[in-house]
């Protein structure tokens, strides 16, 4: 690599873990993995293509912009889009055959219109709200909203989806199954009004794990497509009441190269602020990446790994700039490797430890890496 720092994702793993979401859900359910927010920072356009060669079936996005991303590139599969479409984008979306997620009456005039301009069928899933209150239909308001659809020959109903507000947060998931009881009455009034649901789906990664009852006819598996659990509760829930050989690998290794290597003296301040201070000697290697390219300023008591060994930053974290202490670590030198996130020797930075050193999440990690990153599908 000619960059100062990228990201290597590990086709294998990714490979790995949409195989192991296969034998777990069986043949029948539809396998539709999020590749959101850049795949997660794994990279939309490869990692898709690696989970649809693995035996995923179809892909989710957010944004119709991921969507177009996906179709320009060559990718035929279904596709839904999870957020909100604009009005003036709806013809886009119809356009490149997605699959849209609705819940306002504007979009379903818009979608119909722009739907007999184009002589095409939109194919919609209506999000129904039963918790989490975010994007969705009240139950109260479902049935006048299923009439309003059905007035529009050109807008079919294809699927209807919810959205779990704390399976991953707990190991009490009594509220996502009253969640549950909700989704399914939600879809006997769609039925009464005469609307036949096809696939109707709530599985994120976690309800796909710990609760087959939840996999009905898709599921939209998220965090955990990328080796990653969604939280310690799913994983604690999941060695406790399920265990039953369903592994995930981490594909996600982000590396930069030395910069400079320096040696300073006892009583030396690093970094803005003054805020460190040597007390010995210190060997310093200087890496080419900060705030600007994800690495948190707020992190504080971090490493990364040279040589398979524990290099501890000193200073603040800059904008494009970080400090770590190489003075125990000899054979370091100018343009060799560190190991931000990832695997080296016997030592690993997870997703999940990074996580825990910025005080957020191991989604938020590896998202909010700076897309300028190049993303590089190793073997």
């Amino acid at each position: 690599m000619n960059e100062l720092t990228w990201v290597e994702i590990s086709k294998k793993a990714l490979t790995n873990n949409i195989r192991q979401f296969r034998e777990l859900i069986g043949d029948k359910p539809t396998l539709c993995p999020c590749v959101k927010a850049n795949a997660y920072g794994h990279g939309l356009v490869d990692t898709a293509r690696v989970f649809l060669e693995a035996g995923a079936n179809w892909l989710s996005v957010n944004a119709l912009y991921e969507a177009k991303k996906l179709r320009e590139s060559g990718i035929d599969c279904p596709i839904l889009i999870l957020g909100y479409v604009p009005l003036e984008s709806l013809k886009e979306a119809l356009e490149i055959d997605a699959r849209m997620i609705v819940y306002n009456r504007e979009t379903i005039e818009r979608l119909d219109k722009e739907a007999a301009n184009l002589g095409k069928k939109a194919k919609v899933h209506i999000k129904v709200e039963t918790g989490n209150n975010r994007q969705g239909v009240l139950m109260e308001e479902l049935a006048d909203f299923g009439k309003f659809v059905q007035s529009f020959s050109n807008v079919e109903v294809e699927g209807m989806s919810t959205h779990f507000a704390n399976i991953e947060d707990t190991t009490d998931h009594s509220y996502a199954m009253g969640q549950i009881e909700k989704f399914l009455k939600a879809e006997k009034i769609l039925n009464e009004i005469g609307i036949n649901i096809q696939i109707k789906h709530c599985a994120n990664s976690a309800a796909t794990i710990l609760f087959p009852e939840t996999h009905f006819d898709l599921v939209r598996v998220g965090i955990s497509s990328y080796g990653m659990w969604p939280s310690r509760e799913t994983y604690v829930s999941y060695v406790n009441e399920r265990n039953n050989g369903f592994e995930l690998t981490p594909a996600f290794t982000w590396k930069a190269k030395i910069a400079q290597i320096k040696t300073v003296p006892a009583g030396e301040y690093i970094g803005y602020g003054c805020t460190y201070r040597t007390t010995h000697e210190t060997k310093l290697a200087i890496l080419p990446i900060g705030y600007y390219d994800g690495y948190d300023r707020v992190i504080n008591n971090a490493y990364v790994l040279i040589h398979g060994e524990r290099a501890f930053v000193r200073g603040r974290i800059c904008m494009n700039i970080i400090m770590v202490d190489v003075t125990d670590i000899p054979e370091a030198k100018v343009e060799d490797e560190a190991i931000l996130m990832g695997k080296n020797g016997e030592e690993m930075i997870s997703a999940e430890q990074f996580a825990s050193w910025a005080g957020t999440i191991n989604y938020e990690v590896t998202t909010r890496i700076n897309d300028r990153i190049p993303r590089v599908i190793v073997s």
